[in-house]
């Protein structure tokens, strides 16, 4: 494995790579014309591809999309340093602290980068690990509510997981997962049981079945926006299916009927081995 001062020098090496592409004079003209607003986007990008490698298991892949991430992280942390906010150092320093004063269990609750500290407590368990360290975020952040500190702009399936899991975290959950089945059941039939034209409270109770639903997800500790991408997967693969089918049969997938269509569905599930 790499020793610890190679991962310094690499890691030296592309902050020098970023700083020549940034440079005045004699850098890159598409680098040098960037800003954080043009290439957030591209953050944004580069961690779902990570989440992509992750989900197919490619690791060779994997390896190139973290270092793609991490350049992002490096250019950005340079921009801040040329407009006098603050460096890739700080950058480190804040989270070496951050993750020092979190877990007071491991490094006691010392402030410092030593790893000396005596451990605060020990033998904690996970769930009382997590409860710490909300208990410690909320205290460094002055927030009034456990379940604050949630960016708004993360996709809806995961801003509402964190939030139950916050939730859940200092005590506020359901006991057991039969609890959450009826509740899914019910925001069901409250669904059902408006009237057509209610679109408004529609959305409401539509959003509550959502809300339920990855309730449900975290009881089984699945991760609702994982399970819903392949979900979504599988439904493209079946459709593709579909169209190859209609093509080999000389047929217009498009000018097919709805039950045309949907012997077609039948058929690749039972090529899947899955017909019901």
């Amino acid at each position: 494995m790499p020793k610890q001062h190679d991962a310094i020098i690499e890691f030296k090496q592309l902050i020098d790579i970023v700083s020549q592409l940034r440079a005045p004079k004699g850098g890159c003209p598409w680098d040098l014309a960037q800003t954080p607003d043009s290439i957030k986007g591209h953050l944004i990008e580069e961690a779902y591809e990570v989440v992509d490698t992750i989900n197919k298991g490619n690791t060779n892949h994997f390896k190139e999309e973290l270092g793609d991430l991490l350049l992002q992280i490096v250019l950005h942390a340079q921009m801040a340093n040329e407009a006098s906010y603050f460096s890739i150092i700080d950058v480190i320093n804040e989270i070496n602290a951050k993750l020092i004063r979190r877990h007071p269990h491991i490094f006691g609750k010392s402030d410092s980068a030593s790893c000396e500290a005596t451990p605060d407590k020990e033998g904690l368990s996970t769930r009382e690990v997590l409860k710490q360290w909300e208990q410690i975020k909320k205290n460094e952040k002055k927030e009034e509510s456990f379940v604050g500190g949630i960016p708004k702009g993360l996709p809806s399936l995961l801003y509402a997981q964190k939030l139950q899991n916050k939730a859940a975290r200092i005590g506020f959950d359901w006991q057991d997962q039969k609890g959450v089945v009826d509740k899914v059941e019910e925001e069901i039939e409250e669904f059902t049981a408006l009237p057509v034209t209610s679109k408004q409270q529609a959305e409401e109770e539509l959003g509550d079945i959502l809300f339920s639903v990855v309730n449900l997800a975290r009881h089984h500790k699945i991760d609702a926006e994982s399970a819903l991408f392949k979900a979504s997967e599988k439904f493209k693969k079946r459709f593709v299916a579909m169209e190859q089918l209609a093509k080999d049969g000389k047929k217009s997938f498009e000018k097919l009927s709805l039950r045309e269509k949907e012997n077609l569905w039948m058929q690749v599930k039972q090529e899947e081995g899955q017909c019901l």
